[in-house]
């Protein structure tokens, strides 16, 4: 049996689909009413450590999706909550959905990531972790006139899709040769330049409209911290991800 916490989320759904015809699969979530069709339904809600154990228990393989949560302590607090049902449970092996970079810096986005995965190494369990870059969705751009716009200062990024992402999790989940293993899952690198001449517009560099996460994140991107790069996605999936532009054009 699989389990896959915080299923009614955008990835979990995605992951719950990719897995219905490999096996037997269970949606943990926090209301059962907002819960994938089609599948075993348990509650499972982070705040609840009662419930992640019943959630949990009999899983030969869980997917810990990371909480949607922002503050980090509480995040935190979340996360050691179903590493420790988990392990109370004695599931088969344990997938989280980490993030690049959780394993070197503890502070920061990576914060809640880094004590995450320092609790499952410590936890004893079977692990795969599951290192995610910043979802392609995030960045898709906006055309208009024939004029593709951005403040990235045409530096690389290195986004996936969630849907590669969901196939690349399901993969391991009914895989061989994954336990023990971290991967750091990047996207084929792209940059709005190059994709403004892939689709034949034009590309302006514009200021960053003010403060906000976008803005945060951009500043990212001009520093070139998302250039950084690794087969592992491709690797797991079997296949090239797919490119921003790919699904610009479709």
């Amino acid at each position: 049996m699989i389990v896959i916490s915080a299923a009614s989320g955008a990835l979990g759904r995605l992951v719950v689909d990719r897995l219905r015809t490999r096996g037997d699969v269970v949606a943990a979530v926090r209301d059962p009413a907002r819960a994938p069709e089609g599948v075993q339904v348990r509650r499972g809600d982070y705040d609840d450590p009662a419930s992640l154990r019943e959630a949990f228990d009999g899983a030969a393989r869980l997917l810990l999706i990371s909480s949607p949560e922002l503050d980090p302590a509480r995040r935190i607090s979340q996360h050691l909550a179903a590493v420790a049902a988990a392990k109370d449970v004695r599931v088969g092996a344990i997938a989280y959905t980490s993030f690049l970079g959780a394993d070197t810096t503890p502070t920061g986005v990576t914060e809640a990531h880094h004590a995450t995965e320092k609790a499952i190494l410590d936890s004893g369990l079977p692990y795969t972790m599951l290192r995610h870059p910043y979802y392609s969705e995030a960045f898709l751009p906006r055309v208009s006139g024939g004029e593709l716009t951005s403040s990235t200062g045409g530096r690389g990024l290195n986004t996936a899709f969630r849907s590669d992402l969901a196939e690349a999790a399901a993969n391991v989940l009914t895989g061989d040769g994954h336990l023990g293993r971290a991967y750091d899952f990047t996207g084929p690198l792209w940059s709005y330049p190059e994709l403004a001449r892939t689709l034949g517009l034009t590309y302006r560099e514009v200021p960053d409209a003010g403060p906000g996460p976008m803005s945060w994140l951009n500043t990212q991107v001009r520093m070139g911290a998302l250039e950084r790069q690794s087969d592992d996605l491709e690797r797991v999936l079997g296949r090239p991800a797919e490119h921003v532009a790919d699904r610009l054009r479709r």
